[in-house]
């Protein structure tokens, strides 16, 4: 697993923020949070910071150690970006400018999303619109999250998401972390990883140039090196939104899936 966080070619400063944490044993545990800083706000960049260290270490720490029925482990990594939430929200509140030196209007915020992997079982949370995807070799991509966001209030209405995501209020996202949040209580959503391929998170400064996940699937089959490296492709990612303009920061998160080949079984689902 790697990250790469860049401040974009537009904007005087990097307000995305992205922190990571993996187990020593391959294939057993990891953890990707990206949080990408309200540019409206103040201290913006702190408070992203803040809220993807906190929250990061809360996910180290919790597991289920591939114990349990299915259910029971994605409730039990659901509770856990439940509490991870609490600890970004508490950290922007506590890291960032209060009172008369603060914009009143604008109280320090970011947006949330974290991906766990816990064995072949991935679970994500988010708050806002950033996103993650699953990006296998062969299959069907998927765009895990819905974002938080006047855009997808529109596309849920049946507008294009062309023109949602590209509309004048596109970016408006309608939760968020901070002390004027009134919901941050994560949503989240499951998938089992049986096959090669690659757990993104991102904040808009990537899926600005390349939402649709089956767009997103064909750039990272295009850019990801052989053997499958993900610090370099992580690198590539954020250079190829910098060339289609860099209109935000860019924040990239990958953790590469290999899961062993269950043995007599060729699908690769475990049976029971």
């Amino acid at each position: 697993m790697a990250a790469s966080c860049d401040r974009g070619v537009r904007h005087h400063r990097n307000e995305d923020a992205v922190a990571l944490d993996a187990r020593a044993e391959p294939g057993s545990h990891a953890v990707l949070v990206v949080c990408d800083g309200v540019s409206n706000s103040v201290d913006s960049d702190i408070a992203s910071l803040a809220a993807a260290r906190a929250a990061r270490d809360v996910l180290a720490r919790a597991t289920s150690g591939g114990i349990g029925t299915a259910r029971a482990r994605v409730a039990a990594a659901a509770k856990a970006l439940e509490t991870a939430a609490d600890a970004a929200n508490d950290a922007v509140v506590a890291s960032t400018v209060a009172g008369p030196a603060a914009n009143p209007g604008n109280p320090a915020s970011c947006t949330f999303v974290a991906a766990v992997v816990d064995a072949s079982l991935l679970v994500v949370g988010w708050v806002g619109d950033s996103r993650a995807y699953w990006i296998p070799e062969t299959g069907e991509p998927q765009l895990l999250t819905v974002d938080d966001s006047y855009a997808a209030e529109q596309i849920a209405n049946g507008v294009a998401r062309a023109e949602a995501e590209t509309g004048p209020q596109a970016h408006a996202i309608t939760r968020w972390l901070g002390s004027d949040s009134s919901d941050h209580v994560p949503h989240t959503a499951s998938l089992d990883l049986l096959t090669p391929g690659w757990v993104l998170a991102c904040s808009d400064g990537l899926w600005n140039y390349c939402s649709e996940p089956a767009a997103l699937m064909a750039l990272v089959h295009e850019l990801a090196p052989t053997p499958p490296e993900p610090l370099a492709l992580a690198d590539a990612l954020v250079d190829w939104a910098n060339a289609q303009g860099g209109i935000d920061n860019i924040t990239v998160a990958l953790a590469r899936i290999d899961p062993p080949t269950q043995e007599g079984n060729p699908d690769g689902h475990v049976h029971s």
